[in-house]
């Protein structure tokens, strides 16, 4: 089985004011604002007129040399000027181009006033967009009207009226600049939840592989280790045959260690376990034979399911032979409706117990396992019954 660890997510700090956001927008290129800036400014210095070093001329000079300016910062990143700056600096720009429009004598100078009011719905919030740019064409209007100012008499009043309809556009482009925004984060935020959701999934599995790896290793290497120190202890008394008996048992506890590897590694394979066939397998070599009943309608299990009750039944076996060797023991599978349940039971011992530790982690294994899967498992000893004075293992599992 292939596990993927996620990459850790670094979450985006929030902007530090609407509209600040420093991530680029898909579709929209700065070097077309630039190019755009640049082209009103070269008609504006080809047209707009007079300009000189005196008078008239120099007044025009310094409110073209403003309006480029104004129309130039159109450029910076948003998240570099704050909504302060932003509504200085663009009301400036705006009675910058009022005073150009009635200063110069000809040319474009209202291209100025157009382009910074769209600039405006796009920059400002709408409140303040909205009265700027009304402000702005009614300032130019009334220059063209009332003739403030040299101006260009061609120039009729109601262009001044339009100078702030592109704040329109500016307003609608801004919204829609928030929206893929707000749906880029919204994509951020589902790929963050994928991620979190994968490591938990990641995490999930070690559990789950450390079960198996406790279910494998810790009982059986626990019984090795007491064979071989009391073949060690006996050793210092002489008693050959006893140190004999000890070292066959710790041989036979390392085979069965190895099949119960094997188990093992199928469980955690991809591989859909068949559980009947399976489960009657490793009733066998545990050595009951004919111990498995099964009732009720026989059906496809999920594979983790199929996994988790193998690794119940082999827990309940393997405790059977350590804590009741010599005992019988009978499985019963039981198909309902809407549940599975797995018990095993084992009668006493029928030979001496060897007094051995345990790691105390294979009824909390169990109960994981089937709190997995929304079941319950119950341990205890019987009371009643021909098995009298033995053990069962009970688990139910919804499915």
């Amino acid at each position: 089985m292939r596990y993927v660890l996620p990459v850790p997510a670094t979450d985006n700090p929030p902007p530090p004011h609407p509209g600040a956001d420093p991530r680029p927008v898909p579709g929209q290129d700065p070097r077309v604002q630039w190019g755009l800036s640049l082209a009103v400014i070269a008609v504006g210095a080809l047209t707009i007129r007079p300009m000189g070093f005196g008078g008239q001329g120099l007044a025009v000079a310094v409110l073209f040399v403003l309006n480029s300016a104004a129309l130039l910062g159109r450029g910076l990143p948003e998240h570099r000027v704050p909504p302060r700056v932003a509504l200085t600096w663009l009301t400036s720009g705006i009675a910058a181009a009022i005073a150009l429009i009635g200063v110069s004598g000809s040319g474009t100078s209202y291209l100025f006033a157009f382009f910074l009011a769209g600039h405006i719905g796009y920059r400002l919030d709408t409140r303040r967009a909205l009265a700027l740019a009304g402000t702005c064409s009614l300032l130019c209007a009334g220059v063209l009207y009332f003739h403030l100012g040299p101006g260009d008499p061609e120039l009729p009043w109601v262009l001044g009226l339009t100078t702030g309809v592109p704040v329109v556009v500016g307003i609608l482009n801004r919204t829609q600049r928030q929206a893929v925004r707000s749906a880029l984060s919204a994509a951020e935020s589902a790929e963050r939840a994928a991620r979190a959701e994968a490591r938990t999934a990641v995490l999930t599995e070690r559990g789950r592989i450390a079960r198996d790896v406790h279910d494998v290793l810790a009982h059986s290497l626990a019984g090795i280790n007491m064979q071989l120190e009391l073949a060690d202890a006996l050793l210092e008394t002489g008693d050959l045959e006893k140190v004999r008996e000890a070292n066959n048992k710790a041989h036979g506890l390392v085979k069965e260690s190895l099949k119960q590897a094997q188990w093992t590694v199928h469980a955690l394979r991809e591989d859909a376990l068949p559980l009947l066939e399976s489960l009657t397998a490793m009733i066998e070599s545990a050595g009951h034979h004919d111990a498995l009943t099964v009732t009720g309608s026989v059906r496809e299990v999920p594979a983790r399911v199929t996994q988790n009750l193998l690794r119940i039944a082999q827990e309940a076996l393997t405790n059977a032979a350590r804590h009741a060797p010599g005992g019988g023991v009978d499985v019963e599978l039981t198909f309902a409706a809407a549940s599975i349940t797995l018990r095993v039971r084992n009668r006493p011992a029928t030979r001496a117990v060897t007094p051995g530790v345990g790691s105390g982690m294979g009824l909390i294994g169990m109960r994981e396992r089937v709190a997995l899967l929304g079941g319950t498992v119950g341990a205890g000893p019987i009371t009643e019954g021909r098995d009298q004075g033995g053990w069962q293992v009970e688990a139910v599992i919804p499915g």
